[in-house]
Parts: C-alpha cells; structure tokens; sequence
C-alpha cells in the first residue's frame, strides 16, 4: 500500500468502523494534534475513535488530496486531505484539513484543523 493509499484507508477504517485495520495502519507512536486535544499512541487514538468520539454516526467526504515530500525527514510523506465531516442524516458538522505523515511503517502523525 502507497503512503496516499494509507491516509485514504484511514477514513474508510474510521468510517466504517473497522478500529483492528486503523490500527494496523498506525504506527505504535502514532499522535493526533486537533484544535481540542492531542491523542498520544496509536491505542490511545483507537480507543477514542472506538469509544469517545462524540459521534459515530458519520462520514468523511474528501474533497482534496494532495502529496507532499517532508523535507528533512527522509523517507516521510505528508498527505494533505481537505474535506467535511458529515451525519448521517446529510448534515455538514464541519470542514477540516488534515496532514497525514506517513513513512514506509505507516501513518506516524496526523494534524487535523477544522474550520
């Protein structure tokens, strides 16, 4: 799998509620920088996805991706992904851009910014 496979994998897994598959796609140190709180190791992350989210209910629609090499980080992709957090019922909760890091043992960090 491709790093920009891996960062679209991640939205399926959450979306599908699929939390053995988004684990298998994070590495062991992963950590989850977001407006309201930083998520430290790949179990914790899980953990709150599986368990403590507000809503489970929802999609990912993507609207955008693009594919960056990190300087000075060496064998490092950052995966730009824009889009909107949806409902169930239709609703847009929100817009967000995150920036996967992905290296060849998978996603490493994930910075999400909402709008």
């Amino acid at each position: 799998m491709d790093r920009r496979d891996a960062a679209m994998a991640y939205y399926d897994a959450i979306d599908d509620g699929d939390y053995d598959r988004l684990r298998d796609l994070l590495v062991s140190g992963f950590v989850q920088h977001r407006p309201d709180r930083t998520l430290d190791g790949r179990e914790r992350f899980v953990r709150f996805m599986r368990e403590e989210r507000p809503r489970t209910d929802t999609e990912h629609v993507l609207t955008a991706v693009g594919v960056g090499d990190e300087d000075g980080a060496p064998g490092v992709s950052a995966i730009f992904v824009e889009g909107r957090l949806r409902a169930a019922d239709g609703t847009d909760l929100f817009g967000f851009v995150d920036v996967h890091r992905v290296g060849d043992a998978g996603i490493e960090s994930l910075t999400t910014y909402t709008a």
